[in-house]
C-alpha cells in the first residue's frame, strides 16, 4: 500500500491522460478525470479495494508483432492492451505502419511517434482493461485478438492498431458468513471440491476446529508460503479461517496476489461460526 501511495503523482497524471483517450467508454473517462483531479480520492479508492495488489503489480512485456483475427470472448478476462490511433483519412500512413510492424518494429515506439491518442505518452499503453471500459468496436477487436497479435479496427475516432500483451482472469475475494459456510459443509461435494484453510496456530486448533480444514499456521508462513501453488490449486474455491477473521483476511489477500481465482474469508472466524452456526464448537 505504501507503494501505491508513493506513486500517486504519476498515477494521477496517467489518469488525466487516459481521461482524454477516445477509445475509453464515457463512464471510464469520467472516472479517470475524477482520479486525476483528486489524488486523495484515488488513494482512498485503491485503499478500499480488495484488488489493490493485482491493480498495482501488472507486467509490461513487449512482443514482436504479426497479424491475425482472433475469436475468443470471455467476460472474466482482463487484457493488457497497447494501441495507436490514426485518422480515418490517413490510410497511407496506416498501411505504412502495418508494414513496419511486420518488419519487426515495436508498436509502442510507433505509437509515441504517430498516434493521435493521448496514450501515446505512455507508448500507447492503456493498462489492464475489462469488458465495458472501451468503445464497442475497439472492445470487440481486443477481446478477440490472440496474445501479441496486432489487430486493425475502425471506430468513430479513426483506425486503430492494437496489441494484447497479456491477459489474466479477474479474481474474487469476498466474505462468507458462518451460516452459509455451515450449509455448504453439509454437502459432501463441497468438501471434495473446495479448499479449506485454517491459519490459526496449532494450540488454537486444539481448542476448537472444523473438520476438513488444512492447518497452515500464519506464524509458519515461511515453511508453506513458497510452496502454496503446489499445495493448493489456484483454480479451486479457497476458504480461509482464523479466530476472528483478521489473520485469514491477510492470507486471503496474499492468495489473491498468487493467482488464486476465488477466495472466501470466513467472516468473524471460528468464533462467529460457533456462535452463529454451530454451538457445539467451543469458543475461546
Amino acid at each position: 500500500m505504501l507503494r501505491a501511495y508513493s506513486n500517486l503523482p504519476s498515477i494521477s497524471l496517467y489518469a488525466l491522460k487516459l481521461s482524454l483517450c477516445p477509445i475509453l467508454s464515457s463512464s471510464s473517462r469520467r472516472i479517470c478525470t475524477v482520479f486525476a483531479s483528486s489524488p486523495a480520492l484515488l488513494f482512498q479508492t485503491f485503499n478500499s479495494s480488495k484488488r489493490v495488489l493485482r491493480m498495482m503489480d501488472h507486467p509490461s512485456p513487449r512482443a514482436s508483432a504479426s497479424y491475425s483475427s482472433g475469436s475468443s470472448n470471455d467476460f472474466g478476462r482482463e487484457l493488457l492492451v497497447q494501441h495507436l490511433l490514426v485518422k480515418e483519412e490517413d490510410k497511407d500512413l496506416l498501411y505504412d505502419l502495418q508494414k513496419r510492424l511486420i518488419r519487426g518494429e515495436d508498436l509502442s515506439d510507433l505509437a509515441v511517434e504517430y498516434s493521435k491518442c493521448p496514450s501515446k505518452e505512455e507508448g500507447g499503453m492503456l493498462g489492464w482493461v475489462r469488458k465495458g471500459q472501451m468503445v464497442p468496436e475497439f472492445e470487440e477487436a481486443a477481446f478477440n485478438a490472440p496474445l501479441n497479435k496486432v489487430v486493425k479496427c475502425k471506430t468513430q475516432f479513426g483506425w486503430h492498431l492494437l496489441q494484447v500483451l497479456s491477459e489474466r482472469h479477474t479474481s474474487v475475494l469476498d466474505d462468507i458468513q458462518p451460516e452459509e459456510l455451515h450449509a455448504k459443509l453439509q454437502d459432501p461435494d463441497f468438501l471434495e471440491d473446495a479448499q479449506l484453510i485454517d491459519v490459526r496456530e496449532p494450540h488454537e486448533v486444539e481448542r476448537a476446529s472444523l473438520s476438513g480444514f488444512q492447518v497452515l499456521p500464519l506464524q509458519q508462513f515461511g515453511s508453506w508460503g513458497p510452496e502454496i501453488t503446489t499445495k493448493l490449486d489456484p483454480q479451486k474455491e479457497t476458504y480461509v479461517m482464523c479466530h476472528h477473521g483478521m489473520r485469514s483476511l491477510q492470507v486471503a489477500k496474499w492468495l489473491q496476489t498468487q493467482g488464486f481465482r476465488k477466495i472466501y474469508n470466513i467472516a468473524g472466524g471460528i468464533h462467529a461460526y460457533a456462535v452463529k452456526a454451530d454451538p457445539s464448537i467451543p469458543t475461546y
